[in-house]
């Protein structure tokens, strides 16, 4: 039996919601030689993901009657007895949750464990939410949509965290990864209570649960669904877009243009400073990813040895 990461998310429950967006990152970033080398695409399989009291809470708080706007999927390979559930129909603490998997801490998380920057959410949940299948059910193996129409983003990450206690191996609903070549399964994972899985998504991430749903009835496949972006990258040579400019109208007073100038001349070191700066960062974010390469092959090499 394959064995997975255990680690659980530190998130403070004592007031809501609340996760330190730089241990976010760090904790993330613990992680990403295991993310980044995984086979046949880029992710990791976490056991223990969420704090106790608030993964319970969430499953407590799953919808069981139908919403306004749920999705039902009949389309057999493509989607098969799969009911989607928006979380903005759910009660306040499921709308809550969901903002939080939204927040800038877990994006944060997302980009220290994948080493993409820039992640951006999707307030509309396009495709993602609660995700319940019924016996019978299933979904073919397949690589998701790549640009969000709606927000004109890519779409990179996936996060799949799953609700299913007491789940027992006849059930089915494995989530299988699949190699580029779709030559064969690369790994099958049970969709057990507080796992957590997440990987990059592009033309050849190749992932579905497609053999049947073998529940009872009345048992249900649960998960929640969280997709992440980035924005296309905006040409800046100069850096001034990113340092706001003010300007005198023509009858002001002169000592407003004169304040007005000297503005003019700190946005111009602002700029100068934030290409230096942003030379420096390129140059130390490639310095981190080298240090993990080699640490990841350090331990694979003693594995090996072993």
């Amino acid at each position: 039996m394959m064995e997975f990461k255990s680690a659980t998310l530190p998130i403070n429950l004592k007031d809501g919601l609340y996760l330190d967006a730089n241990t976010a990152r760090d904790f993330g970033e613990a992680l990403v030689g295991e993310y980044c080398f995984a086979e046949p695409f880029p992710h990791i399989v976490i056991d223990n993901f969420l704090p106790t009291e608030f993964i319970e809470k969430l499953l407590q708080n799953f919808p069981v009657e139908k919403k306004d706007n749920d999705k039902v999927y009949e389309k057999g390979y493509g989607g098969l007895h799969k009911r989607q559930i928006f979380p903005n129909d759910c009660n306040q603490y499921i709308r809550d949750a969901f903002n939080f998997f939204n927040s800038s801490s877990i994006l944060r998380f997302i980009e220290g464990i994948t080493s993409i920057n820039g992640m951006l959410p999707d307030p509309y949940f396009t495709g993602g939410g609660f995700h319940e299948i019924s016996t019978g059910g299933l979904l073919g193996i397949h690589s998701d949509f790549r640009v969000n129409e709606n927000l004109q983003l890519f779409r990179r990450v996936n996060m799949l965290i799953y609700l299913n206690k007491d789940w027992k191996e006849e059930y089915g609903g494995k989530l299988e990864l699949w190699d580029q070549a779709m030559t064969g399964v690369a790994h099958s994972i049970t969709p057990v209570f507080n796992r957590c899985v997440i990987f990059n998504t592009d033309a050849k991430s190749f992932h579905g649960h497609p053999e049947p749903l073998a529940t009872p009835q009345g048992i249900t496949r649960k998960s929640i669904a969280l997709y992440y972006y980035t924005a296309l990258e905006v040409k800046n040579e100069g850096k001034y877009a990113d340092h706001t400019l003010y300007v005198a109208r023509p009858n002001d007073s002169a000592q407003v243009k004169s304040e007005v100038k000297k503005m003019a001349v700190k946005r111009d070191k602002r700029a100068k400073k934030y290409s230096r700066e942003s030379k420096k960062n390129v140059i130390s974010s490639f310095i981190r990813q080298l240090k993990s390469e080699v640490k990841t092959k350090i331990s694979r090499v003693f594995k090996a040895d072993k």
